[in-house]
């Protein structure tokens, strides 16, 4: 299988998935950190994202969602920008009160911009019967076109609904998180696009601790809501190769708040059916050698 969850999503310490996949003295995994705390919502990153990647494009209707034109992810938005009108309550340091029902709020935006994830624990990996969807030596997951055969398998399996199919098409399509640009020592479209590098690509490792820095600081601050999403090694998926500082919970943003791998349990799903065709070859057998017994004493 293309993921790991057979032989590490139990295991201890995290995974080399380059490696894993096949890949000789692969490069450190590389990967998104996104800081929603300072996105402004000006949509380069989609643009370049289209521009770059020949991303068709996705419609330019009236949604009602305030500036969020796209919606969401699939397969001609490979970048989100989401815009979450939401009315915060006010707290001691605007008003000097305790906040409730009634009191006080501050309206702001939410804005935040998604992508794919590039799971550690890769469940599009486990079920795409073509190889279509490959681990690169960078760590992140690609389709290749090319040899997709539209079975949608893929669709279903991520937890974060992010892969789709395209109309008039039927191939998947998602994020390659620029792996052309990657390969000649570029970073993605999107990052390099990014004003106020709210998007910010680099090795993995250095942008967990990147990002815990920011977090301390926003704390430090007095922004007591900021936290992580998708770093943490042990979560569900096995900590993401794209993550994100959020102001709120994952659900405000569309987001699983404990996504799990879905193919997680495949090997005991294979084990309990290769153990059930046995115990049917051998009751077969075993009526097969009764019949043949009593064939042979007429």
């Amino acid at each position: 299988m293309g993921s790991l969850v057979g032989r590490n999503l139990l295991a201890g310490a995290e995974p080399d998935v380059a490696a894993d996949a096949g890949h000789p003295d692969p490069p450190p995994r590389m990967g998104f950190f996104t800081d929603t705390s300072v996105c402004i919502g000006c949509k380069a990153c989609e643009v370049a994202c289209k521009e770059w990647n020949a991303v068709p494009e996705d419609g330019l209707e009236f949604t009602g969602m305030s500036y969020d034109n796209t919606q969401g992810l699939g397969a001609d938005t490979w970048r989100h920008v989401a815009f979450i009108e939401q009315n915060k309550p006010m707290g001691h340091a605007e008003t000097g009160v305790e906040h409730g029902d009634g009191g006080p709020t501050d309206l702001r935006w939410l804005m935040a911009s998604d992508v794919c994830k590039h799971c550690t624990h890769a469940a599009c990996l486990d079920v795409c019967p073509t190889g279509s969807l490959f681990r690169t030596e960078f760590g992140t997951v690609v389709v290749q076109e090319d040899i997709c055969n539209g079975c949608g398998y893929c669709i279903p399996a991520c937890p974060y609904g992010v892969i789709d199919q395209r109309k008039g098409d039927g191939r998947a399509w998602k994020c390659t998180l620029c792996y052309d640009r990657l390969g000649a020592g570029m970073e993605p479209a999107c990052a390099k696009a990014c004003p106020t590098d709210s998007i910010q690509y680099g090795p993995l490792d250095e942008l967990r601790e990147r990002a815990a820095m920011r977090v301390d600081q926003l704390h430090g601050l007095g922004v007591d809501d900021a936290r992580l999403y998708g770093h943490d090694p042990d979560d569900g998926v096995g900590g993401d190769g794209a993550f994100f500082l959020l102001l709120d919970e994952p659900e405000v943003y569309g987001l699983p708040p404990d996504p799990v791998v879905t193919t997680r349990d495949l090997p005991s799903m294979w084990r309990h059916a290769g153990m059930a065709a046995a115990a049917m070859l051998g009751g077969l057998a075993a009526v097969f050698a009764v019949h043949g017994r009593a064939g042979g004493g007429r």
